[in-house]
């Protein structure tokens, strides 16, 4: 099968979590056996056109126009992602199937669907009325909308928790059967060969000092500050704890500001951004790790975690809520309350065994149901669906044009056989 990625990221520009999905999904599809073309942004030095291991990448950049917003800016992307696509398409002939993650390749997906016949399939990684709790302006009015568009144009949608299928299906209106839940993977080699690192760790924390770690964007929706604002509970009940906040993102000012205030400042450490091989070395040496989102579609750093081997908490919200079972594989604390949050810690920072349980545990399930060769599997099926429903209503069209066609000629017959026989009648009279 020849396929098509739209995407906005790809690494090694990683802006979210889509970069990341769209790598890992598209090898794993490669070692399947399918053609896998991706077309996305050229950020500074990247190359236009690189071979990813088997994966065809191309980089586009923006028209030579300089946008005035962000909209705009995303909009002359897609006209270049289009275009790229087009001229691909016109060198090698047509894509199987095409796969456009996020309302951020939505027009481009949309023209290439409608140019050249080819079955959609969209990813809604996340929405914006999600991110924001609801839609409140006329820029988030018009991702939404844009997501609206994406999902009606799209043969089939995938997401990527059941929490997101209700989401998305309440949100858009959405048939219930054209929503298809394929939760997100990891590669579970990461960490193979990754141990504790101390000299690394005594950058963050002393030896003396438990790790408690946050990986991801320091954005509101992750709900950082609940947990910097369960640290004085914490450290009342476990005296010898340490914070560390690993990311960037545009909290991180107001967020330090916070630990500041509550007289945090030596208890919590903002690392900044951290690279691939940074971000492995940092899990090993968590004791904890606790993502405290109030809105996540599915949770992939949760996965990171817990194949690490961290013992892990997470709220009991959007995909988190389903990928932990409380007290078995992780631990889940109310969404946005930071005392709740401070007793999931302390219960694993108390009890080492139930600790080294659900890590182990937690380990177990990610390779079982969390692994690219199932997940690549049921998009590939997915992929199947769409194009046998293009197919299908494209038949459906030609058989009612065809009879459109007959319906026409047999009404001309008709007003032909009435006229003569009218003809016929009046002559007859004279």
């Amino acid at each position: 099968m020849k396929i098509l990625m739209l995407t906005w990221e790809y690494p090694p520009r990683i802006v979210g979590g889509i970069a990341r999905v769209v790598h890992d999904l598209s090898h794993r599809l490669i070692k399947d056996g399918h053609e896998v073309t991706v077309v996305t942004y050229k950020e500074g030095d990247l190359p236009e056109y690189e071979n990813d291991k088997g994966v065809e990448v191309y980089r586009v950049e923006n028209f030579m126009i300089h946008p005035t917003n962000f909209i705009e800016w995303v909009l002359q992307l897609n006209f270049n992602m289009a275009a790229k696509a087009t001229q691909l398409i016109n060198e090698n002939g047509k894509f199987d199937v095409i796969h456009a993650h996020d309302w951020l390749a939505a027009t481009s997906a949309k023209m290439l669907k409608q140019a050249f016949n080819i079955p959609l399939v969209a990813t809604i990684h996340a929405t914006e009325a999600g991110r924001n709790s609801g839609v409140h302006d006329e820029t988030q009015r018009y991702i939404n909308d844009t997501e609206w568009m994406l999902t009606y144009e799209a043969t089939e949608v995938i997401v990527n928790s059941n929490f997101m299928k209700g989401h998305v299906q309440g949100l858009f209106g959405l048939p219930f059967d054209k929503i298809n839940v394929v939760p997100n993977g990891i590669n579970l080699t990461n960490f193979n060969g990754v141990e504790r690192d101390y000299e690394f760790r005594r950058q963050y924390a002393m030896d003396n000092e438990k790790m408690i770690l946050y990986v991801g964007r320091l954005v509101y929706e992750k709900g950082i500050q609940h947990l910097i604002s369960a640290m004085p509970k914490i450290l009342n009940g476990y005296h010898d704890t340490k914070l560390v906040i690993a990311g960037k993102g545009g909290m991180l000012d107001e967020l330090k500001a916070q630990a500041e205030r509550m007289g945090l400042s030596n208890k919590i450490y903002f690392t900044g951004y951290l690279n691939s091989k940074q971000v492995q070395k940092i899990y090993k040496c968590a004791d904890v790790a606790v993502f405290p989102s109030t809105y996540e579609p599915f949770g992939i750093v949760a996965l990171e975690g817990m194949l690490a081997g961290v013992p892990t908490v997470v709220s009991d919200i959007g995909g988190l809520n389903e990928i932990v079972d409380h007290g078995i594989n992780g631990m889940k604390s109310y969404a946005g309350n930071p005392n709740s949050i401070a007793d999931s810690v302390l219960t694993l920072l108390y009890d080492g065994q139930l600790a080294s349980n659900v890590a182990k545990k937690a380990k177990q399930k990610v390779k079982e149901e969390f692994n690219w060769t199932k997940i690549a599997q049921d998009t590939h099926y997915i992929y199947e669906k769409a194009i046998c429903k293009t197919v299908a209503e494209k038949q459906k069209q030609e058989i009612e044009q065809e009879n459109a066609k007959k319906a026409s000629k047999a009404k001309n017959s008709e007003t032909e056989i009435t006229n003569l026989l009218s003809f016929k009648k009046k002559h007859a009279y004279a």
